[in-house]
């Protein structure tokens, strides 16, 4: 299948740095589903935050000169990758892949007021230019106009039944990443996180979303039970292997591919899966200093050089390859008992190698 070309914001522009061919393959048809699914903006209105924060335009509704604002796309990507893969035509999973993608940054939105963020994608939040009570407003919007593009699911080649099933995935599946983002904030204001409790944590807040993308594509594909389980499984997978690697990065990444400065998630005590790691398993006085400095209303550098110092004495870095890895391996084992033509297995490969490898 050839990538369609749509007229977009922006999508004349490069992705930034490079993508599996994955998500060129299907980029047209996500666009399509978006532009499709998100009202214009009559300018100080509802939609405009909504497409600011898409990258499509930028605060003063001009449309955008480029996309790298814009993401990656991986849950659509995922959603008709599952079902051209099972043999069917991907443009009926156009709406569910529009409303996944709907959902998922309704929930960066949130995310952002959360943590209190000033930027993402390289550009300024939407609470940080509108304020919390709008941002809160667009957040919500984005959540009710996800939920109305997967009403159009249903149509000629695919049954009530299943309509009505895809739309309870979604819905069940963003359920347990609110539930996830409970425990996330919850976990702030903790020093006893145990690696169990964060993984099942980081399976709610960002694998169901993940997983929910592939089952809700197999579906649309086939009533195969056994594929439907055999992509569930792939995206519980992937999903962990995406957050642990986005932990990694969060500590260790490159600044001028993350866009964030080095050791960012230890400059605001966010508990990801190293520190936790480190909190499980440093002793005396390395321990001591964990609950010293994140304890603080604010770090210095030399408490990040110390924490780092304590994530590479308890081996954190490691770890964190070691269960990223680890993900990536059961992601391609999981689609195992199925048969996949050789193109899907290939870019099944690509990809699951790319989300447990990426610099960004």
């Amino acid at each position: 299948m050839s990538p369609i070309v749509t007229g977009t914001p922006g999508s004349q522009s490069t992705l930034g740095p490079e993508l599996p061919g994955l998500f060129a393959r299907y980029k047209g048809l996500v666009e399509l589903g978006l532009t499709r699914a998100v009202p214009e903006s009559s300018g100080d209105d509802i939609f405009l935050p909504l497409r600011y924060h898409l990258g499509w335009v930028d605060q003063e509704g001009v449309p955008a000169g480029s996309s790298f604002t814009q993401g990656k796309a991986l849950r659509p990507t995922l959603c008709l990758f599952a079902c051209e893969a099972l043999a069917a035509d991907p443009g009926r999973a156009i709406p569910a892949a529009a409303a996944l993608e709907l959902i998922h940054n309704f929930s960066l939105i949130h995310d952002d007021i959360q943590d209190q963020d000033l930027e993402r994608r390289h550009q300024p939040t939407v609470w940080s230019l509108w304020g919390l009570p709008r941002a809160l407003v667009a957040g919500n919007g984005l959540q009710s106009v996800g939920d109305l593009a997967m009403l159009n699911v249903a149509g000629d080649s695919v049954l009530t039944e299943t309509a009505l099933r895809v739309s309870q995935i979604l819905t069940e599946s963003y359920m347990e990443m609110i539930q996830g983002q409970v425990l996330d904030l919850d976990f702030e204001s903790r020093t006893s996180i145990v690696a169990d409790e964060y993984l099942q944590m980081i399976a709610y807040k960002t694998g169901a979303l993940i997983r929910s993308s592939l089952e809700i594509g197999a579906l649309l594909a086939t009533g195969d039970p056994l594929a439907f389980q055999a992509f569930s499984r792939f995206g519980s997978s992937v999903g962990r292997a995406f957050q642990i690697r986005d932990d990694f990065l969060g500590i260790w990444g490159d600044q001028t591919t993350t866009g964030k400065a080095a050791g960012n998630d230890i400059w605001r005590r966010k508990k990801t899966f190293p520190v936790v790691f480190a909190f499980e398993n440093a002793r005396g006085k390395s321990r001591e200093e964990l609950l010293r400095i994140y304890g603080q209303e604010e770090l210095t550098g030399r408490d990040v050089e110390k924490v780092l110092d304590i994530l590479d004495e308890v081996g954190a870095k490691d770890q964190s390859h070691a269960i990223t890895e680890a993900s990536a391996h059961e992601a391609l084992e999981a689609l195992g008992p199925i048969t996949l033509p050789t193109w899907a297995q290939r870019e099944a490969a690509s990809l699951v190698g790319f989300l447990a490898n990426r610099e960004f």
